[in-house]
This record gives structure tokens, C-alpha cells and sequence, in this order.
């Protein structure tokens, strides 16, 4: 999510005096003199300058002068809050001016409060992130949906709107934006912003490798250590093949340490055990979601999708993991519709709903 980073320093540019002649200052030459100094130096000088400045100041223009330029010195040092401090006493600052300094100074009441007074879109923005910074995800949401109602919806506010909604435990709103995201635009980047958020989030293992088959579909495996990880599950998870396809195609850049190399043994070994074993195992429903795995790791999709389907129709503990992978087979398979009837078909009580509701999105796209 993109913040309001140090846009107050570049507002304040604007502020520094023209402090060349006096006639453009129109300050006295002690004033005058100090506020050139303050310009040109930085650090303790520069702030001994602007409180030379401020005891030669007599006129409230002078004074309202060098509180301009002492709010632009202590921008440049990174002292934000003495900033917004120094131009508000001055008394020529505007509420979006402060308001940006306090947001850079961490002090996000103050910086809301004089966001509202000032309005505008750039201000709504500053009064979402302000919440998101201050956990008030409600706020946030409230304030990016305002943000959409009155300039249309644009990808980098559905985006945090999103964010802000996921963050607020609303579900169903968070995928309901995600659902208009990825239909604006389905490309990897898009995707990998809702991926990476989601890999943060604890889950059951069939669910992370359900997530990585995700990641790998929408071209976000790219991370080695995303690779080894997929690898894993997919083996424990008995989808050797998948895990076996995934280590060759990755080839060297999971580096030559032992470890990469014993992960890719265990998964070339249970890869040609559990294909010689495929037919034998789809026989049972006891043992059908494992003849899916060997099917889909063999790429013979529709067999993967059969098998998961008799796995999923036995019940079970394990019956909305299968479905997923039912679904996942489908869309491999090319059967976008069948896949997205199988997703809706999971149940919420197994921690697989919501990585089902994104391989439906995702279903979504492809027909």
C-alpha cells in the first residue's frame, strides 16, 4: 500500500522565502541575514540561524516569514512535528500543509482532524492511511469508499480498499473488491499484491499448497525459497509429481546444497511410486485424493478431477480439501465452469474457503 511519504518537505519549497533582495523579503537586514543563513545551512546551524531570526523578528510579516523558513529547516531535518509547530504559530499555514506535516510526524489525530477541514482527494487519502496506520480499518474503508464514489474506481484505491478490508475481518466485502481488481486487471503484479498479503496469514498446509498452485498459475513462483517450500508441501501433501515438475523447471536457481538435492530425489522417487500406483488407488475413496495427487502431478487432469471428486463425495475431515483440488484439476483441464461450481461447493469450516473463493476469482478469469 502506498502512504503519504515526506510530502510536506516538497510542499514547503513553496515557503522559503525569495530572500535574494529586501524588497522581495521585505524583512529587515537582521532578519533578512539570518533567514539566508537558515536557507543555506542545515543541522544546529541552520536552527541557530532561524532563532537569530526569531529575536530580530519585529513585524508579524517577519515573523510569519521566519516561521515559514523555520518549518522548511526543520522539514529538511526530519523533524516533522516541530515543523508543523513552527509554521502553525506563524499562523499563514493551511490545514492540508499541517496536516501533512503531522502525518509525517506520526501524530495521526491531529493530522485527520486538519485533513477534514481542508477536504479534497488528497486529503481523503491522508485520512485513510492515517487510520490504516492507526489499526481504524473501518475508517479506512469508509474513507476509500469515498474516495471511489466521487473519482470513480480507480485500481490503486480498490487496492487499499481491499487492504483496509481485510484487515477489518469483512470477507465478503474484501472479496467482492478483489473480484473488481482482478477484473480490471489479471495481470501477475495484480495478483501478486493479493498473493503475498495472503501468504502472511496463517493456514492449514493444504491450504498454503493450494495458495502456491495459485501462485504458480498467475506467474508469482518465482521466489526460491517459494519454490522449496511448494516442493515440500507438494510431497507431503501427495503431489510428488507436482513437486517434481516444479524442482526441474527451477532448475539451478535453487542453488546445488544438499538439501535441494535430497528434496528433489525424495520427490523423483515418490513421483514414479505413486504413478505406478494412480489406477490402484482411485479405486478406493479411502485412497482417492492420493491417486489425485499422482494424476495431477502426471498432468492427466481430468483423472486428477475424478479422483478428487470421489475423495470430496466420501466426506470427511478432508472433503473440502479435496474439492479444491478438484476444482484446481479443472482448471487445469480446461473446464473453467466445472471448476467454479466446485469451488462455491467448499464449506467454511475447514480453512479452505478462502483460498477456494480465489481460485474461483481466478477460474473466473478464464472463462
Amino acid at each position: 500500500m502506498k502512504l503519504v511519504k515526506h510530502l510536506a518537505g516538497v510542499a514547503l519549497l513553496a515557503l522559503v522565502p525569495l530572500l535574494g533582495t529586501p524588497a522581495a523579503a521585505a524583512v529587515s537586514k537582521a532578519v533578512g541575514t539570518a533567514l539566508n543563513q537558515a536557507a543555506k545551512s542545515s543541522g544546529g546551524a541552520a536552527i541557530n540561524a532561524i532563532n537569530a531570526a526569531k529575536a530580530a523578528a519585529k513585524t508579524p510579516e517577519e515573523r510569519a516569514k521566519v516561521a515559514q523558513m523555520a518549518a522548511y529547516v526543520y522539514t529538511k531535518a526530519g523533524q516533522y512535528g516541530k515543523a508543523a509547530e513552527e509554521l502553525q504559530a506563524g499562523g499563514t499555514a493551511t490545514p492540508s500543509q499541517l496536516a501533512k506535516l503531522y502525518y509525517n510526524a506520526g501524530n495521526y489525530t491531529k493530522a485527520v482532524a486538519l485533513a477534514k477541514q481542508a477536504g479534497g482527494e488528497e486529503m481523503t487519502i491522508l485520512i485513510a492511511q492515517a487510520a490504516i496506520k492507526q489499526g481504524h480499518y473501518a475508517e479506512a474503508v469508509g474513507a476509500y469508499n469515498k474516495l471511489i464514489a466521487s473519482n470513480g474506481p480507480r485500481p490503486q484505491y480498490l487496492e487499499n480498499l481491499a487492504g483496509a478490508q481485510y484487515k477489518s475481518g469483512d470477507k465478503k466485502a474484501y472479496l467482492a473488491t478483489t473480484e473488481k481488481l482482478i477484473r480490471v486487471d489479471a495481470s501477475p503484479a495484480r495478483w501478486q499484491t493479493l498473493l503475498v498479503e495472503l501468504q502472511k496469514t496463517q493456514m492449514r498446509p493444504e491450504a498454503k499448497l493450494a495458495l502456491f498452485h495459485l501462485m504458480q498459475a498467475t506467474g508469482n513462483l518465482t521466489r526460491p525459497e517459494d519454490i522449496s517450500e511448494f516442493a515440500k508441501l507438494a510431497i507431503v501433501g501427495n503431489q510428488p509429481g507436482v513437486a517434481q515438475t516444479v524442482l526441474t523447471k527451477a532448475g539451478g536457481s535453487l542453488g546445488s546444497d544438499p538439501m535441494t538435492a535430497k528434496l528433489a530425489q525424495a520427490a523423483a522417487t515418490r513421483a514414479q511410486t505413486a504413478g505406478a500406483n494412480a489406477a490402484k488407488l482411485a479405486a478406493s475413496p479411502a485412497t482417492a485424493a492420493q491417486a489425485g495427487g499422482a494424476y495431477l502431478g502426471l498432468e492427466k487432469y481430468a483423472d486428477a478431477a475424478s479422483a478428487y471428486a470421489k475423495a470430496a463425495a466420501a466426506g470427511g475431515p478432508d472433503a473440502d480439501s479435496a474439492k479444491v483440488f478438484e476444482g484446481i484439476s479443472q482448471v487445469k483441464a480446461g473446464s473453467s465452469a466445472a471448476a467454479k461450481t466446485t469451488f462455491a461447493s467448499v464449506g467454511d469450516t475447514a480453512g479452505m474457503k478462502d483460498i477456494a473463493d480465489l481460485w474461483k476469482l481466478y477460474a473466473s478469469t478464464k472463462g
